[in-house]
């Protein structure tokens, strides 16, 4: 677990959340941002927003560019928050209001992992409800989303980390304070000591 960028805010995300008023959660599909950013939200008492749920709408469709930056810009207009989400299409808008990164840094085979596990768990639930005499169109789709969700991760493992390394680093992003993450077990053990601060 490293920290960084808290020289002159004070802040040190590895050790509490003191003064961390709006958190980002950063990391590659499947390592688990979202379920970590609802624990943060609720042991905070602070709202909660997933960026993919601004995005995507029903049978994974997605909204236009410009109706994405309109929700984000209104959700993070709050005072304190919790956001999970990777979209560079925002990044613009969200990273200048953030004043602390919580970075999931995860080894791929841990996200690779996890990612397949809740492919086969949707894919499972899609067949059950197929079974029941629900609607099957979706099952194709789930199954590519899942499969891309992995190339994704694949393709995007190095990469990821060198940007994030870069741009934490750049005088405009100076301001935030960082808590980077290696491992799930790394992560829970962070949760319970800034959950009990």
């Amino acid at each position: 677990m490293t920290a960084g960028n808290d020289g002159a805010s004070g802040r040190d995300p590895s050790r509490d959340l003191h003064g961390c008023e709006r958190i980002l959660v950063l990391g590659r599909t499947g390592s688990g941002k979202t379920t970590l950013a609802r624990r943060l939200s609720a042991s905070l008492g602070v709202p909660h927003v997933e960026l993919d749920a601004l995005f995507f709408g029903a049978d994974f469709s997605t909204v236009p560019l410009p109706v994405l930056r309109e929700r984000t810009s209104a959700v993070i207009a709050g005072e304190r928050w919790v956001i999970d989400g990777n979209k560079r299409a925002t990044r613009d808008l969200v990273w200048p209001r953030a004043d602390t990164v919580v970075w999931l840094d995860y080894p791929l085979v841990v996200t690779a992992w996890r990612l397949g596990k809740r492919g086969l768990r949707r894919a499972s639930a899609l067949t059950e409800q197929a079974a029941a005499g629900g609607a099957t169109s979706s099952l194709p789709k789930q199954l590519v989303r899942g499969a891309r969700g992995v190339l994704t991760a694949l393709r995007s493992h190095r990469g990821q980390r060198r940007t994030y390394l870069r741009m934490f680093a750049e005088p405009e992003h100076r301001h935030l304070a960082v808590v980077r993450l290696r491992s799930p077990r790394a992560t829970q053990r962070w949760y319970d000591r800034v959950s009990s601060a």
